[in-house]
Order: structure tokens, then sequence, then C-alpha cells
């Protein structure tokens, strides 16, 4: 059987390298989508071939149609299939502030990551796995967001992102719901506390709150820990589950006196 195909994007670093790296693990081949130049993308790669897997590298702005478009006609023409797409770009606003100084700027541009590129990027890519299985070249598909706990976490300073996120769970509801019947299941992954760059210029408030017992497991999350969850999705476990939240976060969305 031919190797099962995933596009990653924002797959240059971070949870999206993660995510990559054990996708490789299973032996899935990775289209390793980013924004950044292809040069940036080539140490995501070097990983997926060190783990016994291969793929490629396609630049593109998920809020771009066009770049869009070309990413699902760069894998179908290399691979002949898109088995799975796990829609992990995003940002944050450039600068955290107090959301009642927050720019319009600020909230369009986040959300047109986010959210806009998301979802037409899940539309388009849902489009063509409905015409794989149609026509016999796949049996079945799948679409993971990673959304996060900000999505019913409050963070005034960030306003942008938190609803971002919230819309992110909405959507992943809206999509499960409807390919259901297209043999395409949805998930949702809620990451927490994680040690990437993002994360870098809040490391020491983090590092203080995890001490503190802000999580029940009392460590960073990593990456991988990401790619495990994603690595579960593929490997097929939860063939019965659609619209399903997977929080990896250490056990902050448990309720605690």
């Amino acid at each position: 059987m031919d190797p099962k195909v995933a596009i990653v994007t924002g797959a240059s670093r971070g949870i999206g390298q993660g995510i990559a790296y054990q996708l490789a693990k299973i032996g899935w081949q990775v289209a390793i989508n980013d924004i950044s130049p292809v040069e940036k993308q080539a140490e995501t790669l070097a990983m997926v071939r060190e783990a016994g897997s291969d793929g490629i590298t396609v630049q593109g702005d998920v809020t771009k149609a066009a770049d869009r478009e070309a990413l699902n006609q760069a894998v179908l023409e290399k691979y002949g299939r898109i088995d799975m797409l796990v829609n992990n770009a995003g940002i944050g606003p450039r600068v955290r502030m107090d959301m009642m100084k927050m720019s319009e700027e600020s909230m369009r541009e986040v959300l047109e990551v986010n959210l806009y590129g998301t979802f037409f990027l899940s539309q388009l890519t849902a489009n063509n796995m409905m015409k794989l299985i149609a026509d016999g070249k796949m049996e079945k598909a799948r679409i993971v967001n990673i959304s996060s706990i900000s999505a019913y976490t409050s963070s005034t300073s960030r306003a942008e992102y938190c609803v971002s996120k919230a819309a992110v769970s909405m959507m992943t509801k809206l999509f499960a719901d409807r390919l259901a019947e297209e043999k395409i299941n949805v998930y949702e992954i809620r990451p927490g506390i994680i040690k990437t760059p993002l994360t870098e210029i809040v490391s020491e408030k983090y590092d203080r709150l995890i001490a503190e017992g802000v999580t029940p497991i009392k460590r960073w999350g990593y990456p991988e820990d990401i790619g495990l969850a994603i690595a579960a999705v593929a490997s097929d476990y939860f063939p019965f589950s659609t619209g399903q939240v997977f929080n990896v976060d250490g056990g902050f969305h448990i309720q605690r006196l």
C-alpha cells in the first residue's frame, strides 16, 4: 500500500515540527508547509528523514487562496493523496496589550491566520479528500485542528488569540458534522503550556505558574507531546469519534478546589 500522507501547516518549528516528526516515526509521508522560506523548513524535513520517512517542503501563506491551492496541488502531484490535514499554523498578537486598547488591525491579523486561513484550507482540502475517497484512492481521511487552552481560558492581554481559538473550536464541530457522512473525521487538539519559540518571551511566568501547580502534571509540555496525540489519530485509534477535543495540557482543564 502507498504510504499515507499528511499536510502539516506551520511545520518549520515548534509544535508543527514535533507533529511532523512523530508522524514520520509511524511511517507517514509529511508535506511540511510554512510561510517561512523552504530553507527554514529544512530542519523539519531532516528530522522526518531521520525518523525513517520522507516528505516535501511547500512554502505558502494559509491566508492566501492561491497558496492554499498550490499546497494542495503540490501534495497531489507528488503523492496522489491527502490522508490528513493538520491545521497547526497560527499566530498571536505582535504585542500583548490590554484588550481595551487593542487595535482592530491586530484582531484582523490574528483572525486572518488562525481562523480564516484554517477554515478555507480545511474547506479546500476536504473537497479534495472527498474526491479521492469517491474515486477509490483512499478509504477515509482526517482533519485535525490545533487549538489551545485559550479557546476557553481568558487572557485579556491577548484577546485576539483567545477569540480566534474559540472560533477554531466551533469550526471543528461544524466540519465534523458536515464531513462525517463523507468518511472524514475531524478532531481538535488543545495544547496547554508548551515549550516553543512562541512561549519563550513568557517562560519565567510559566515556570512560576507550573511550580505553583497551575497544572497537575508539573512540567512544561513539549512539541512531541502534541505530536504523539496526532500520531494516535493518524493510527486510527479513534474511528468512532469525530468532533472530539483532546486536551494535551498536563491536566490544566481540570477544575480544582
